[in-house]
């Protein structure tokens, strides 16, 4: 059970409205109470924070808005003492456009090895005017930027500031192998590996083969008017290459020549639960987030579905699978459910039944606490996807998480006034410290639910019995414990045996419409 912090919004130490290492630091004791087994923390490395980080200019530094090498060295520290793994993220996909690497490329002629690093082509049109290809950036627009005056171009499926990474150029392979190694030395438990499945491009670079409406992404229900997913169109020479498999198998032995072993987790958009399962056979890497999970709708048909296909394809590669309902690229569960207390109620119901079922889960901070999609002002945007399409990004997501008080920046930080992207009035009633005085809180419930976990859930490995759907209700069996989903219209009664941890009040005995409940039935 991992827990993502978003490093700019977790917990300001210096009183600049930015989070930070220090910050996360003081607030680990918070992650032990509530029961997780470790944390992810989002990059904090050297970054012109074009992509709020994930534009990585030094692997191997701190971003002095972040603190410094040593406060990375001394949260590490901290988080073992409380008995906490932490797994840093890594961008292999692509660099910041200040990597010394780029600019070297940048200052080199057409052809040269510094340029071979990167995906630099000869548009087309007579003097090279047009992009090498019709492909498109996740951010939208082309994903092709022009050096200026010349037919070359650079390829960036993210920002334009991203420079993708060629990975047929040995050099790139070894640099991040020498990244890894760094950071292990320095004791992190493990990697998240971010676009995981986007490393490796077909090596002719041909245009993608679109239907007639497809503008090269796809942005998910899912993600309302606010996230962003990845490229998702059915014909994908940008995506999920073979030889990107070939990178996690040398990796993976990195990470098991450490003692302990080391982890890693894959994000892979990938268009099949069997294509993501590729990811997480045994000399790849350990774990890949099951956005199928995500995208489900409130259904208990469709909830039924993702676990079949999901378990079925897990056991393919002999792997456990790996749960998530949210992140800092989607819109928060709570408003995806419908928002107010319906969604509130539906995400803890989700939650409930995520956490019974096999292998690992991740939260996203803030999600235990209740916090829904915040709606941010256009001139507090800051997300790139919303300055290349004028369309609202993923900065409602992102908002700091209020830790108490009664005003702006409720303990996020010293000082007074809002931290980098404003807080909404309502999280004045939503702060860890209020929740916290509250047996009815999401707060508690999250901690219930956590000790219950450890306690009956997790010790039954990776056996799951009889997923059935009847009406609108959801059942499965976990070892001792019978989950029950109400996706229903009315109250129902629940199986014989003592309920366990329930995410809404029973009434009268039976568990309300869009709720879940674990019963020890056995």
């Amino acid at each position: 059970m991992f827990y993502q912090v978003y490093v700019r919004s977790f917990a300001d130490s210096d009183g600049d409205g930015i989070g930070d290492l220090p910050g996360i630091t003081s607030r680990l004791p918070h992650l032990a109470e509530l029961g997780v087994d470790g944390l992810w923390i989002t990059p904090f490395y050297t970054s012109p924070q074009h992509d709020h980080g994930y534009d990585v200019a030094d692997y191997c530094d701190v971003d002095p808005l972040f603190g410094q090498l040593a406060d990375a060295d001394a949260l590490i520290a901290r988080a073992h003492e409380l008995g906490l793994k932490v797994v840093f993220d890594i961008v292999p996909n692509h660099t910041s456009s200040e990597h010394a690497w780029f600019k070297a490329a940048l200052a080199a002629e057409p052809g040269s090895p510094e340029r071979d690093r990167y995906l630099f082509r000869t548009g087309k049109g007579e003097n090279g005017e047009e992009p090498p290809n019709n492909w498109d950036s996740v951010f939208g627009g082309a994903a092709w930027d022009r050096i200026e005056g010349t037919d070359q171009w650079y390829l960036h499926l993210f920002d334009r500031t991203q420079p993708d990474l060629n990975w047929r150029n040995p050099e790139v392979p070894a640099m991040f192998e020498a990244v890894l190694r760094f950071w292990l030395d320095r004791g992190v438990d493990g990697f998240r590996v971010d676009v995981a499945h986007s490393l490796y491009k077909e090596s002719l670079l041909r245009d993608q083969v679109k239907e007639p409406d497809d503008d090269g992404k796809r942005r998910s229900a899912v993600a309302g008017e606010g996230g962003m997913v990845e490229v998702k169109a059915k014909d994908e020479p940008m995506w999920d290459q073979p030889e990107v498999h070939d990178v996690y198998r040398a990796w993976r032995k990195i990470l098991d020549s450490y003692e302990p072993a080391r982890m890693s987790v894959a994000e892979a958009w990938t268009q099949t639960p069997e294509s993501t399962a590729r990811y997480v056979r045994p000399d790849e890497l350990h774990q890949a987030f099951n956005f199928a999970w995500l995208l489900a709708p409130w259904s208990a048909a469709a909830f039924k579905e993702v676990i079949d296909s999901t378990l079925s394809a897990i056991e393919l590669v002999d792997s456990s699978p790996t749960w998530v309902l949210s992140n800092h690229d989607v819109t928060r569960h709570v408003t995806r459910y419908g928002g107010g207390p319906v969604g509130l109620a539906r995400a803890r119901a989700t939650t409930l039944t995520m956490l019974a079922l096999p292998g690992s889960s991740y939260l996203y901070q803030g999600e235990e606490l209740g916090l829904p999609e915040a709606d941010v002002a256009p001139e507090f945007r800051q997300d790139p996807s919303w300055f290349r399409t004028g369309e609202i990004g993923r900065d409602g997501c992102r908002v700091p998480i209020p830790w108490g008080g009664d005003a702006p920046p409720y303990d996020f930080g010293p000082g007074t006034g809002h931290p980098w992207i404003p807080q909404p009035e309502e999280y004045g009633e939503l702060t860890v410290e209020k929740q916290a005085a509250d047996p009815s809180s999401t707060l508690a419930f999250y901690r219930a639910t956590l000790a219950a976990r450890r306690d009956l859930v997790a010790a039954a490995g990776d056996a799951i019995d009889a997923v059935e759907v009847t009406g609108d209700v959801l059942t499965f069996e976990r070892g001792p414990v019978t989950v029950v989903v109400n996706c229903g219209k009315k109250p129902l009664d629940l199986p014989d045996g003592e309920v366990v941890v329930s995410s809404a009040a029973l009434v009268g005995g039976k568990l309300p419409v869009d709720s879940a409940a674990w019963v020890r039935t056995g």
